[in-house]
């Protein structure tokens, strides 16, 4: 799985490469009346992609460390009730101490 994610990013890299070589121009963004943000498009475009990314990135990090504490509080749970628990079989040494010692015949 590690080399599948690897490969994926370095084809990302060198496709965002490719393009920013072949596109490097001056792109001007109204911002609003009055304000003009003047950038290349490379830059733009990595902007977009972070912030497209980053808020779901953010969302599924917060949902694993969610369910990541409710696992663990239930595996607490679970050991906390095996521990108070007794156990109900009996070892062959109760059964032993258990029996008469003088059996009618």
């Amino acid at each position: 799985m590690q080399v599948i994610r690897t490969v994926v990013w370095v084809v990302l890299v060198i496709a965002l490469a490719l393009f920013s070589i072949n596109n490097w121009q001056d792109v001007e963004v109204k911002i609003w009346e009055g304000l003009i943000l003047q950038t290349k498009l490379p830059a733009l475009v990595i902007l977009s992609f972070l912030a497209g990314l980053l808020p779901m990135w953010l969302l599924a990090k917060a949902g694993k460390w969610r369910l990541t504490r409710r696992i663990s509080s239930l595996e607490n749970t679970v050991k906390a009730t095996a521990v108070s628990q007794p156990s109900a079989v009996a070892t062959t040494t109760q059964l032993e101490t258990a029996a008469p010692e003088n059996p009618i015949v």
